[in-house]
């Protein structure tokens, strides 16, 4: 089965039969150690229609603006298209990636702080005319390149957490507003709403509440001067979980029905990337070296110096922060992998870290983990993968490329995105459903892999 996410046609294995995403994992493990042991993701398509209907379930009046450059596969675009989310795009790439699929204009935002002229002329001459604008150089820039632009004004938010030295302000602040939107009269730029800039997963519904409160008092400003103010992007922060969702829309709403009642006619629309996809996708990398540290433990009886000798492992896998990890250089924590061997229940378990295979000092992917010892050749199964995992590898060599994709779904969650309205002849038109079935040799092998 091919799986090559950037290919016009979509090969998608579809589970039928008692065939499980695990199996699945187990066959592709199987053919690598046989053959290069590359890295490789599965993505269950199903996951991210399930996605959808808990955001529509928890949040129905607040429409999706899928970030794109959170896990740009064209196959992740295609099934939010058919679904009927709209994108946030950060570039020319992200722009025509979009627009390949068909997506009207009017449902595409053209974010990102500073834009390049070209990419702004772009998107003006294909009609995406709604765009971000935080500051005065970039509105002068818009309304030379894009005259027809409808602007959201994007207002800094509240940090969930302020003493945290990595989080950075993004937008313009209340008190700047005015003169930013008198400046937009001025040029003869529209200004349509806000954008709250929250990027990072927020578990405070706090700062939802303040942005929106702060979002109000900038559509008054703004139709004070004579815009019509029509749109409210609460911005982004949403981890995947339904606990997170549940808190954030019972905050959210409440603010909205103050605030921004249906009968303004004020559309309210969000910004999921990781909630869609971290989910839906599974690396599974190969252990390509090993190193034993000795971890010296000093008794406390002084009497005896010697130190206790206890193991401890560093592993170097094909994959690492310059590639498939790249979350981890902001920051983002990565969990402890599986391990795809069998082991005893009462096998021991070592201190452990994981690192990618540059030898850089900043390739770390897992600071410290317990795992059983492995051995080179072995595999880890790292789930919730999907998000910002599948660029061009940083500092790579053009001929580089991401892990390869294999897609599927299973027959039941197929049956479910048609019952939403989605049918494969109209929409998911570059899908080709392939029956997946393991055969009895597959089976027996990925259960026996070596350990």
């Amino acid at each position: 089965m091919k799986g090559i996410a950037d290919e016009p046609q979509y090969s998608v294995g579809l589970l039928e039969g008692g065939t499980a995403l695990c199996d699945v994992i187990d066959s592709h493990i199987y053919e690598q150690t046989l053959a290069e042991k590359n890295a490789f993701f599965v993505a269950d398509l199903g996951v991210i229609m399930r996605q959808h209907v808990r955001w529509r379930t928890y949040m129905p009046q607040i429409r999706p603006y899928y970030a794109v450059r959170c896990n740009s596969s064209p196959a992740v675009i295609e099934v939010l298209a058919a679904l009927g989310t709209g994108f946030i795009c950060t570039n020319k790439f992200e722009l025509e990636l979009v627009q390949s699929h068909g997506i009207p204009s009017e449902d595409i935002l053209y974010s990102g702080v500073c834009k390049q002229v070209s990419q702004i002329k772009y998107a003006a001459k294909n009609g995406i005319d709604l765009l971000v604008c935080d500051n005065e150089a970039e509105l002068r820039k818009i309304s030379r390149c894009h005259p027809n632009a409808k602007l959201l004004l994007q207002v800094s938010t509240e940090a969930s957490n302020p003493d945290d030295e990595m989080s950075m302000t993004f937008g313009c602040s209340l008190k700047d507003c005015r003169r930013l939107l008198e400046s937009a009269k001025e040029l003869g730029v529209q200004v349509v709403g806000v954008r709250s800039h929250i990027s990072r997963p927020c578990e405070d519904d706090q700062v939802y509440v303040h942005a929106i409160s702060d979002a109000r008092c900038v559509f008054d400003m703004g139709e004070e001067i004579g815009f019509n103010m029509k749109i409210l992007d609460i911005g982004g922060g949403f981890s995947g979980s339904e606990t997170q969702l549940e808190l954030i829309n019972n905050a959210v709403m409440s603010m909205v029905d103050l605030y921004f009642p249906s009968s303004t006619g004020v559309s309210i629309i969000a910004e999921p990337g990781s909630f869609f996809v971290s989910s839906a996708f599974t690396l599974a990398a190969n252990v390509i070296s090993k190193e034993v540290l000795a971890r010296d433990r000093q008794d406390q009886n002084h009497d005896d110096p010697s130190p206790n000798e206890e193991p401890e492992f560093q592993y170097c896998m094909n994959e690492g922060v310059y590639g498939c990890f790249a979350s981890k250089l902001s920051e983002a924590v990565i969990a402890a992998p599986s391990v795809h061997k069998s082991t005893l229940l009462d096998a021991p378990v070592f201190s452990s870290s994981l690192w990618g295979p540059s030898g850089d000092d900043l390739d770390q992917v897992v600071e410290h983990c317990l795992l059983p010892e492995l051995s080179v050749g072995d595999w880890l199964v790292f789930a919730h993968a999907g998000a910002y995992s599948l660029g061009q590898p940083l500092g790579s060599s053009s001929d580089s490329s991401p892990p390869p994709v294999y897609f599927v779904i299973s027959s039941r969650d197929l049956f479910e995105m048609q019952d939403t309205g989605v049918t494969q002849e109209a929409t998911l038109k570059n899908f080709s459903l392939v029956p997946y079935f393991l055969s009895s040799c597959q089976t027996e092998a990925a259960l026996s892999l070596p350990a």
